[in-house]
């Protein structure tokens, strides 16, 4: 099958799966070929200060594309083998947190080689403090001799479904976004917009927090880039390869 033929079938019939080192590959549909959003539960500081977010997202992807998802979402510790079964991994926090012991380490360093993707999601906004000091510390540890570098306006990221200029949040404490290239591809982005405070709704329906300075326009661009970064860890880079899906645009919203 041709990745053009294997792109239409999966944004058609939500049919993914992930084979480390290979890319995505086709599998039997089913509950098991559902997108499941995983968040990394690590030790120490807060790692889900937007408890509602994830949900959230996740049905606006539904709604507006043809993945199909799974609105339970899960959690992962950074040394569960079961990491290896999700090859998106959403990484949240506004403190400092603990250093990953060894076999954290090793587990995490193992799935962003193979081809994880890390989304990691700064709530503060500060750099040098709080979560972003101790992920880069963390990032240090795992890639020694490698750094974050600012992703062009032209990346992937930003095109993958919606075509966005900027980045959005709650926040808007970076005009851009960074992230850690492994083997030509971005395995880690990094967010200091607090992306998951704009995708968050209450019980009732009502948005937890106001979105400066852009409001809904800005929040509006936090889900799409929401959306497009999801879209990056499933295929990566096809929109490269000027693979043009004329229902994609249909849907946009």
């Amino acid at each position: 099958m041709r990745r053009r033929e294997f792109l239409g079938l999966l944004l058609k019939g939500g049919l993914w799966t992930f084979s480390f080192g290979m890319g995505p590959s086709l599998l039997a549909m089913g509950e098991s070929s559902k997108f499941v959003f995983a968040q990394l539960e690590y030790r120490g500081g807060n790692w889900n200060p937007r408890p509602r977010a994830a949900r959230r997202l996740v049905w606006e992807l539904v709604k507006r594309t043809s993945i199909e998802a799974s609105l339970d979402t899960a959690n992962i510790r950074p040394h569960d083998p079961i990491i290896f079964e999700y090859p998106f991994i959403y990484m949240a926090g506004d403190q400092e947190f603990e250093p990953f012991d060894e076999k954290e380490r090793e587990n995490l360093k193992r799935y962003i080689e193979f081809g994880g993707t890390l989304l990691a999601d700064d709530s503060l906004g500060k750099q040098g403090f709080g979560f972003d000091r101790s992920l880069r510390r963390e990032i240090t540890s795992l890639f020694p001799g490698q750094d974050f570098v600012k992703l062009p306006e032209d990346h992937t990221v930003y095109r993958s479904f919606y075509l966005i200029s900027q980045p959005g949040g709650r926040i808007l404490s970076s005009p851009y976004l960074e992230g850690l290239n492994i083997e030509g591809r971005t395995a880690i982005i990094h967010s200091q917009n607090d992306l998951g405070g704009a995708w968050a709704k209450d019980s009732m329906g009502n948005w937890e927090y106001e979105v400066l300075p852009g409001g809904e326009v800005q929040r509006t661009t936090a889900f799409r880039l929401g959306i497009n970064i999801i879209l990056y860890a499933l295929t990566g880079d096809y929109k490269q390869d000027q693979v043009h899906l004329p229902f994609i645009l249909r849907r946009q919203m």
